[in-house]
């Protein structure tokens, strides 16, 4: 622009003359180069960054693994239990094993039922109220009087669990998304609570007789108030309906390998102290750490099993899970040393379990809108069907020996490796 001065026109920049800009930015003068425009991105504060990454699948899981843990627990102080009210009760063997029957009866044919009905209608309360009708279901039978009443709150209680693994295995699924390894959280929660379920009960019963029972009440209800406040259905309705057409075909394939499963884990639970008594000639403490090394084992392994579903595919771990178990089985029934086979019995449980979280998540996978019938089925009815064989392991173990169960099980998981080949890709 020109400038007029008592000594005639002088040319001045226009820039020199100019006024800051309106919205306040730095002075600028013609020659410096023009901002750049912004991208649009900021690069976030670290501490952003790391509030804003996912959550590690135990950060995410622990609530679901917790309460599996604890709704399962009743299940496994089921067996535990029914010795004292033999030797408190003067119970016969006939109503002992009523009690046993009450308790499947109760946790395995409504099961299949129950995920029906969890997934026409959300029923997200099922999951707490399960929870604590095992608990205290269990709990006061040890307290009740009449041996009916004890019966109805033992079937309760396995009622209790069976209203749990539906709504639970769903709202599992929704939490750990398409993560096998999140959901291997939820599952090893389950085998926690039937490790923790005699190792907690025993020291209580030995002291207290079978009314300790009701010591198990407030886990329950303190689980059960824990999931009403923190499982929101605002947190659920958050999570995407799954889209896709149910398979039934490759879900009855899955089906039939979870019963193998369920053969070999009865089996092995059953006679695994008395194998070591009688074949191998312990004593019933190093009994006893045999069964909490393959109880010990089968976490270990569905947490590994997880992982390695994420890296290699559920089809392709659940058939590595099957194939590994044959020469684990084979070495265990030959190892002569009662110390020995010790780590072959934490290696066996690591090798059954494998597939257990892996089963659960791609039976949903099949039947991507029924993920409460999907748990229902392999957490429930599936599971179960090996304790209708239990009858059949004592007539081998009364004719052969317990040695003689274990040389049937080697046999078993060839059924689970040829079902494995018709396994399909969700």
């Amino acid at each position: 622009m020109t400038q007029t001065t008592p000594s005639g026109p002088i040319q001045v920049p226009a820039a020199t003359v100019a006024g800051p800009p309106d919205d306040g930015a730095p002075h600028q003068t013609a020659d410096a180069p023009p901002p750049e425009p912004p991208s649009g991105r900021e690069e976030a504060p670290k501490e952003h960054r790391a509030r804003d990454a996912p959550a590690s699948p135990l950060r995410r899981m622990w609530l679901w693994g917790t309460a599996h843990a604890v709704d399962d627990m009743y299940q496994g102080l089921v067996p535990a239990v029914v010795p004292y009210f033999v030797l408190d009760r003067g119970y016969g063997y006939v109503a002992a094993t009523g009690l046993t029957l009450a308790a499947a009866l109760g946790c395995s044919i409504p099961q299949p039922f129950i995920g029906l009905a969890v997934d026409r209608r959300r029923l997200d309360w099922f999951a707490p109220a399960g929870v604590a009708l095992a608990g205290i279901g269990l709990g006061l039978a040890g307290i009740a009087g009449p041996y009916p009443l004890v019966l109805a709150l033992i079937f309760l209680s396995g009622l209790g669990v069976a209203m749990f693994h539906p709504a639970a295995g769903k709202g599992a699924r929704e939490t750990a998304g398409d993560s096998a390894a999140a959901m291997s959280v939820f599952a090893a929660g389950g085998s926690v609570g039937f490790f923790l379920a005699p190792v907690l009960a025993t020291p209580a019963l030995m002291a207290m007789g079978v009314g300790a029972t009701a010591l198990f009440i407030p886990p329950a209800v303190l689980i059960a108030f824990v999931m009403l406040r923190k499982y929101t259905r605002a947190a659920v309705s958050a999570a995407k309906p799954r889209e896709g057409a149910d398979r039934w075909g490759p879900f009855a394939v899955l089906t039939g390998i979870e019963v193998v499963r369920s053969l070999l884990w009865v089996g092995i639970i059953t006679f695994i102290e008395l194998y070591w008594i009688r074949h191998l000639g312990s004593g019933h403490a190093v009994a006893g750490i045999a069964l909490a090394g393959f109880m010990l084992g089968s976490v270990i392994g569905t947490l590994l099993g997880g992982r390695l579903a994420d890296r290699f595919g559920a089809v392709r771990t659940t058939r590595i899970g099957g194939v590994l178990i044959i020469p684990l089985l084979i070495l265990l029934r030959v190892v002569p040393d009662q110390y020995a086979a010790l780590a072959v019995a934490l290696a066996v449980g690591i090798a059954i379990n494998i597939p257990f979280a892996v089963l659960v998540k791609l039976a949903q996978d099949y039947l991507p809108t029924r993920p409460g019938t999907a748990a229902g089925v392999t957490l429930g009815l599936a599971m179960s069907v090996g304790g209708l064989f239990a009858p059949a392991y004592g007539l081998i173990a009364e004719a052969r020996g317990p040695e003689g169960v274990f040389t049937v099980l080697c046999v078993v998981p060839v059924a689970a490796v040829v079902l494995g080949l018709f396994l399909k890709r969700p």
